[in-house]
This record gives structure tokens, sequence and C-alpha cells, in this order.
């Protein structure tokens, strides 16, 4: 793998996870927050990450593992890691209580959090990063994997991820301010919590350099296709749903897959 390919993910992916933290400054300028906007742009995350995972990430993997085997085993492989790809991501949420999983928190209304409920609100927070820095692994994987792979794409994923780690941050930092009334607390744990994405990025790095061929990348590639398009419709759908109107949601999804095609034809 090439040094400054490498790098290049790696920033990529570090801009993605940190992102956390903009949910979290978000969170603390409540009255400015629009919440048909979050909706519009977590569904134009959800277009991007279906469009690019189904049209141009499985396809690159089927190339490579086309490369490495024949045709037909090429695209089987391809076909079982897309859907090996789900139910790993699927066993994370099966894996992590509804209440502390950050995909079943939503619409957190500050105005209603009482001071009775203090160490509830903590829990809540400390176990959101939590979950949040176990789904970041895989999400911190598939931005390294997109950006080593081809940089226009990399970005595509990083912008997409990014906007849907905001209402997590948000998830984190909001029950944290409240339980403790401390602003650089809430916002410092919201932004470690991001930290995974990068520290997956790494790790799988390390792991898969020395072992990496068409094979593996094929593989990798269509399991992170698969993470993403379970992440869109299990995540950022249903989130854009419930903080806006399902027509927001749905022409965010549009507008994110036009724009992802566009951006695609233009490298081509």
């Amino acid at each position: 793998m090439n040094t400054d390919n490498v790098l290049f993910a790696l920033g990529v992916t570090f801009f993605a996870g940190l992102s956390t933290g903009i949910g979290s400054v978000m969170s603390f300028m409540s009255t400015k927050f629009n919440p048909k906007f979050l909706a519009g742009s977590l569904g134009f995350s959800a277009g991007v990450m279906i469009y690019v995972s189904l049209v141009e990430i499985f396809a690159k993997a089927k190339d490579s593992l086309t490369m490495a085997y024949d045709v037909r085993v090429g695209y089987t492989y391809t076909v079982i890691s897309f859907f090996a790809g789900i139910a790993l991501i699927a066993l994370i949420d099966k894996l992590i209580p509804s209440f502390e999983n950050p995909h079943e928190i939503r619409n957190i209304d500050i105005k209603n959090i009482g001071p009775d409920n203090d160490r509830r609100l903590l829990r809540m927070g400390l176990f959101s990063a939590l979950a949040i820095a176990i789904h970041n692994f895989p999400e911190g994987l598939a931005t390294f994997m997109g950006a080593l792979s081809d940089p226009a794409l990399g970005v595509s994923i990083a912008v997409a991820i990014a906007i849907h780690n905001i209402p997590e941050g948000i998830a984190v930092s909001v029950p944290v301010y409240y339980a403790t009334k401390n602003r650089n607390k809430a916002f410092w744990l919201s932004f470690l919590s991001g930290l995974a994405e990068p520290v997956g990025a790494i790790l799988g790095y390390f792991i898969l350099r020395n072992i990496f061929s068409n094979a593996t990348f094929g593989m990798i590639f269509a399991s992170v296709a698969g993470i993403m398009v379970y992440i869109s419709l299990d995540e950022l759908l249903p989130t854009a749903e419930e903080y806006g109107e399902h027509h927001i949601a749905i022409s965010g999804l549009i507008g994110g897959m036009a724009v992802m095609a566009v951006s695609l034809l233009l490298f081509v």
C-alpha cells in the first residue's frame, strides 16, 4: 500500500469520526437547531451510502474477487461477503441493549429532562458513548477502505458518515450535560467516542497490510458495502423520519443518490 494513500485514508477517517463533536456543539445551541435540516441531511447521507455501496463498492469488490478467482466463484464470494457485513453490524446492534444503543435513541427533548434523573442520564450518556464507539469501528474501516481504493470515493463516504455521526454526538452530549451541568465533559466524551473510527481504520490497516491481495480486498470491500447499506436502512432513514417529515427524508435520499451518481460520472 502506498504511504501517501494510507495517510490520506486515515485523514478522512479522522474527519468522519470526529464529527460527533459537531453534534455535541449543536446540542448546546438547541435554540438554533433545525430538525428538518438534520432530517434532510441524514436522508442525503443515506442516499450517498446506499448508492455508492450498491453501484461502486460492490462492483469494485466483485472485480477484485473475479480477478482472484473465476467469475462465478468471485461473484459468489462477493455476495457472501456483502451479507456477512450486514450480519456483523446486525450482530453488534443485537448485542447492545436497546436503551444504550444509539440507534434507538431518538429525538432527545432537552426541555423535558428533569434534574431528578441525573444518575440515569449520566448512565445513558456513558453507555451511548460506548455503544457509538463500538459501532464506529466498522464504520472507520469502511471509510478507510473506500479512501484507500479511490480518494474521491473515500471523501464521499467520509462526508456521508460525518453527517450521520452528528445525531450520535447529540445522543451522548445531551444526557451527560444535563446530568453533570458540565459542557466540557459532555463535549469531550462525545468527541472522544468518535475516535473509534480512526482507531478501527488503524487496526484494520495493521491487521490487513501483510495479507493484502485481490481476494482480501474484495471480501472486505463487499463487507463494507453491506455494513453501509445496513447503517443507512437501520439508522439513517429511521432517524431522518424521526427528526423531520417523510418527504424531507426521501428527498434528501434521492438528492444524495443524484449527487453521488454525478460525482462518480465526473471521475469515469
